[in-house]
C-alpha cells in the first residue's frame, strides 16, 4: 500500500498549488522508491514513460502558434471577411461549420477544426462580426459570451456525434472490445453504421437551435437592457 503515497503527494501538491511538473516528478519518485526501486531506477522509469508518451505533448505546440497568429491579427482578419461578404446570420455561419465538422469527423479527420485551432481564433470572431452587422452596433458583453458559447457548442456537438462513424476511431474499437467480452460479436463497420442516425439526429436538433439563434439577434430598441446569458 506504500506505493499509493504518490497519490497523496499529488493531492497535497495540487492542493497547495505547487508547480505541477515538480509535484508529478516527486510523486513518481516516491512511489517508485516505496515499491523497492532505487532512485536511479525510479528516474529511469519516469523517463521511459515520458518518452513513450511524448507524442501526446505535441498538441500543446498548437497553443503558442495560435497565440502568435492572434497577435498577428487572425481574429481581425476573420471579422473583416464577414464584413466584406456582408453576412448577418451567425446562426447560418455556425450551422455551415457544424456540417463541415461532421463531414470531416466522419472521415476520421478530427484534427480539422477544434476549439483551439478554429473556434477561438476564427469561428467565434466571425460569428460576433455577423451578429454586430445584424444588430447594427457593438455587442453587449453578455451577448458576446453567449455567441462564443454557441460557437464552442457547435464544434463539440458536431464532432462528438460524428467521430464514431469512422470505423478506426478509438471509441468504436473500445465499444467493439467491450461487446466481445460480453459475447456480442460485431464488426467495426456495423457499429459505424449505427452511428449515422445519431449524427443525423444531432444535426437536425442542433441545426434547428442554430437557425433560431438568428431570430434572437434582432436589433433591440434603444432603451433595451443588455441581454442576459439565457435570453439574448
Amino acid at each position: 500500500m506504500l506505493v499509493l503515497i504518490g497519490v497523496d503527494i499529488l493531492a497535497l501538491g495540487f492542493l497547495i498549488r505547487a508547480n505541477p511538473l515538480l509535484v508529478v516528478a516527486i510523486a513518481a519518485l516516491a512511489a517508485g522508491m516505496a515499491a523497492g526501486q532505487d532512485p536511479v531506477q525510479a528516474i529511469a522509469y519516469l523517463g521511459k514513460a515520458f518518452n513513450d508518451n511524448r507524442l501526446v505533448s505535441i498538441s500543446w505546440l498548437v497553443l503558442p502558434v495560435i497565440g502568435l497568429l492572434e497577435r498577428g491579427g487572425l481574429q481581425a482578419r476573420a471579422r473583416q471577411l464577414i464584413e466584406r461578404i456582408r453576412l448577418d446570420a451567425p446562426g447560418r455561419l455556425l450551422l455551415a461549420y457544424f456540417v463541415l465538422r461532421q463531414i470531416v469527423g466522419a472521415l476520421g479527420l478530427t484534427s480539422v477544426g477544434g476549439q483551439t485551432q478554429m473556434v477561438r481564433p476564427i469561428i467565434a470572431p466571425m460569428a460576433e462580426a455577423a451578429a454586430e452587422r445584424r444588430r447594427g452596433g457593438v455587442l453587449p458583453e453578455p451577448l458576446r459570451m453567449w455567441l462564443r458559447a454557441h460557437a464552442a457548442a457547435a464544434d463539440n456537438v458536431a464532432i462528438f456525434f460524428s467521430e464514431d462513424i469512422f470505423i478506426a476511431f478509438g471509441s468504436v474499437l473500445l465499444i467493439k472490445s467491450f461487446l466481445d467480452t460480453q459475447g456480442v460479436v460485431l464488426a467495426p463497420l456495423q457499429l459505424s453504421v449505427w452511428a449515422i442516425p445519431t449524427a443525423i439526429a444531432a444535426l437536425v436538433a442542433h441545426g434547428a437551435r442554430l437557425m433560431l439563434l438568428d431570430r434572437k439577434l434582432k436589433a433591440p430598441p434603444p432603451d433595451e437592457a443588455p441581454p442576459t446569458e439565457d435570453e439574448p
